[in-house]
């Protein structure tokens, strides 16, 4: 059954990921990838402050982080593509734009995931 739940969770996830990715995306007329950034920002903040919930408030069953957590949150972030979105800003010559987006995916999602933990725990 878990396998099952994760894989549930992993397909909603990677649509999610894609249909937000793609919104931002025709939105935004930047090279720089927004879309990988908001997304990896959300799912640190909405991971932290769900963990937070299913662990302490409601200590909910495994079987609801192995569909939300493992499986749509896993799916929907997008470390992967962090790498290859910085590498690439790096090749056309963007130093400053990769480092900017390392910073801004480490930072503002640590920030986002703390936020979501002192959340979680408030309600």
């Amino acid at each position: 059954m878990s396998y099952l739940l994760v894989g549930l969770g992993g397909f909603l996830g990677a649509n999610a990921r894609y249909v937000l990715g793609e919104w931002i995306t025709e939105r935004m007329e930047s090279s720089f990838p927004l879309g990988t950034l908001l997304i990896n920002v959300s799912g640190s903040f909405v991971l932290s402050f769900f963990m937070a919930l299913a662990l302490g408030r409601f200590n909910l069953p495994p079987e609801y982080r192995q569909l939300f957590a493992i499986g749509f949150l896993g799916s929907y972030t997008t470390f992967s593509t962090l790498t290859y979105d910085t590498l690439s800003l790096a090749e056309q010559g963007g130093l400053a734009s990769a480092a900017i987006n390392i910073l801004g995916n480490l930072v503002l999602g640590m920030l986002a995931g703390y936020l979501g933990l002192l959340l979680g725990r408030l309600v």
